[in-house]
């Protein structure tokens, strides 16, 4: 896989760090248990999104693009990095925020992600929960393509198959430090809502015969139809990047049952795998992505999903920014 035939732009800090949670491991008595540190990657507090953004806006650029415009929740990690890669840039940003969580704390709407999305110079519009954020984008390309600038629309999460190649160069990244450490690594472990990142690791680990799983938690979807959407991307980013062969469904694997009341709705979980992950390996995760997707890591432990002598890495998608928004949760433990 030649990811240096697509257009490319340099922001993440890779490689990023791979490191033992060796307190978790023990707390939970086993699996050995590792976490891939994609908070890291440094745009504006990091994610996972700054690598998909790498692509993206290299795209962006090659089309001549003077304003990219994207959307997602209010409490948007996606939008904070798109926010700031086009402040690196010099390109304006369009940012749509949809109020999917009923009744939020006092800093919501205001604080975390959000304030940083103003501090960043985007222009933020918000709309209510249920609009269809697909024509809500092309509509605000329209209104600036009417006043003379050029836009580029980046999806929701920045999943689409260009995107997702961030996650390619992941899978490649990480397997490379395993080598480098000699770690047999079995299974890697992650939150997975819009599906890029699942359909990029998936694509680039299948693409290499690396023999690991993917296991998805999935912060907003019941389990098939998350899965058929991350099947169906997959697909699309094996295609776009030249991988021979089908991939087969059942190498998407997404598990459901950490959802709780919808997409950023807290849960008892989530607040438990947060507050455990920073107590015992001193990691800040964040409430909607990385929180829940440490729910279900710990909780598959504990029922004995994973064998002892198994390998598992943790995927940090980032986020941590909007912790901020949802303080009131942790003040109360």
């Amino acid at each position: 896989m030649h990811l240096s035939r697509y257009p490319r732009v340099r922001f993440c800090h890779g490689p990023t760090p791979l490191e033992p949670m060796d307190n978790l491991t023990r707390l939970l008595d086993g699996p050995r248990l590792l976490v891939k540190r994609d908070d890291c990657t440094g745009l504006a507090t990091g994610g996972n999104k700054t690598r998909k953004l790498e692509f993206l806006m290299g795209e962006a650029l090659e089309q001549g693009a003077d304003t990219v415009i994207t959307q997602g929740a209010v409490q948007s990690n996606h939008a904070r990095q798109t926010a700031a890669a086009a402040t690196k840039l010099g390109l304006k940003c369009e940012i749509i925020l949809e109020r999917r969580v009923e009744e939020p704390g006092p800093q919501y709407d205001s604080g975390g992600n959000v304030f940083l999305d103003h501090l960043l110079g985007a222009k933020i519009r918000h709309v209510p929960g249920g609009t269809d954020m697909t024509a809500a984008l092309d509509d605000v390309a329209k209104e600036v393509s009417g006043r003379g600038g050029k836009p580029y629309i980046v999806p929701g999460g920045g999943s689409n198959p260009v995107g997702a190649l961030g996650y390619v160069n992941c899978a490649m990244e990480l397997l490379q430090q395993a080598n480098d450490m000699a770690i047999g690594i079995d299974t890697v472990v992650h939150g997975t809502g819009s599906g890029g990142t699942q359909a990029g690791l998936v694509a680039g680990l299948e693409g290499t015969n690396s023999g690991i799983d993917v296991y998805g938690i999935s912060v907003r979807q019941p389990k098939v139809k998350q899965e058929e959407a991350v099947h169906d991307l997959t697909l699309a980013t094996a295609e776009y990047v030249g991988i021979k062969g089908a991939i087969a469904r059942d190498r998407i694997m997404a598990n459901s049952d950490y959802v709780g009341g919808g997409y950023g709705v807290p849960t008892p979980g989530m607040i438990e795998a947060v507050t455990l992950t920073a107590r015992h390996e001193a990691i800040l995760l964040d409430p909607v992505y990385s929180g829940k997707g440490m729910a279900g890591l710990i909780d598959l432990c504990r029922k004995g999903y994973f064998k002892k002598d198994q390998t598992v890495v943790f995927l940090h998608t980032g986020g941590s920014a909007a912790l901020f928004a949802y303080q009131e949760l942790f003040t109360e433990q």
